[in-house]
Order: structure tokens, then sequence, then C-alpha cells
């Protein structure tokens, strides 16, 4: 970890983070129509490439700093949550998954820093899966409302996926504080690549 802040990385994070109140504006505003559903589809997706891009950046130069770190999965889980909650207002994902997805992501997170003081949790290939089939649920549900049976499949293989890696990050926190004993300070905040 680094201590400097300003780093590009960084930079990026924070431009995720302003996307996505304009996100929720715009779907809010006009997501009952094509013209603003590909507004908000240009900056879902933009944000999402600035996701990539940070964490690619943070190891490539060496930037890894503890609030990148802390701010990273901050900036994801509110882009996810934000055209989740705006989608289901809108009628095109049903509330029953939003509610399952936000709950598992405020779990999660809540779990996160409760072994903190044990150790770190390194990402899954699980994790990451699951970060992709939700923003494939978000971009069928912008480009496609119509395709309901297929917009119902994406839904319920989201959750499902969702749910699963979340109860498998649970058995693996209980797993370390058996294994772990408590360090005197809480271990460094997990970096782009740590658990989603």
């Amino acid at each position: 970890m680094t201590g400097d802040i300003w780093t590009l990385p960084n930079a990026l994070t924070g431009l995720r983070l302003l996307a996505v109140p304009v996100l929720g504006a715009v779907l809010v505003a006009s997501g009952d129509t094509s013209q603003g559903r590909w507004i908000a589809l240009a900056l879902f997706l933009a944000a999402s490439l600035t996701d990539v891009a940070d964490g690619w950046l943070a190891r490539r130069r060496d930037q890894c700093t503890d609030v990148g770190a802390l701010l990273d999965p901050i900036a994801d889980k509110a882009l996810i949550a934000t055209a989740l909650i705006c989608l289901s207002g809108l009628g095109l994902v049903p509330w029953w998954a939003t509610v399952l997805v936000l709950a598992r992501e405020a779990a999660v997170t809540v779990l996160r820093f409760a072994v903190l003081h044990h150790g770190v949790i390194p990402a899954s290939r699980g994790g990451k899966l699951k970060t992709a089939t939700q923003t494939t649920l978000i971009v069928l549900a912008l480009v496609a409302p119509g395709w309901t049976q297929l917009l119902d499949a994406v839904v319920v293989a989201t959750v499902c996926w969702t749910v699963v890696t979340g109860l498998d990050y649970g058995a693996k926190a209980a797993a370390l504080t058996r294994t772990r004993p408590p360090s005197l300070r809480p271990a460094a905040f997990p970096g782009p690549d740590l658990p989603r």
C-alpha cells in the first residue's frame, strides 16, 4: 500500500462514484423511454470499465492505497445497487431479486469488516462471476426489457449465484476466525481483487 491518495486509479474510482447519482437521475427521469435506457447503459458501461481499469492500473503502477482499497468496493456496490433499485422501480427487474442481491452485499460487507482482525479472504472466481452475472442482468434489462423469458432466466441465475457466493464467503470467514487468532490491529483494507 502506498500513502499517496492522488493517483490515477483512485481518480477512476472517484469518477465511478460520481457516475452513480447521474445514472440514478437518468433512470428516474427517463428510464421508461428507449433513449433514457440507452443513455443509462452508456453511463453504466463506462463506469463498469473504470472498475476494470483502476484495479489493473493500481497493480501495474504499484499504486494500491488504503483509500482506493476502501472506496473501490463501495463504488462497485453503489453502482450495482443504484441500477437495480431504479430498474425495479421501473418494473424491469423484480423487487424480490433486488432485495436479495442487496441483502447479500450488505451482509458480506459487514462480515468482511467483522473478520478484519483475523485477516482478509482473497477473491474467488465465484465472486468475479457474481459481478459478471449482475452486470449482465443490468445490461440486458436496459437493452432488451421486452425479452421477459430470457430476462427472467438471468434474474434467477444471478440471484442464485449471488446467494451461493455469499454463503461461501460466510463459510470462509467462519473458517478464518477458527484458524487465525485476532491480531492487535485490523488487517489492511481489502484491495480491488478482494471479496465482492
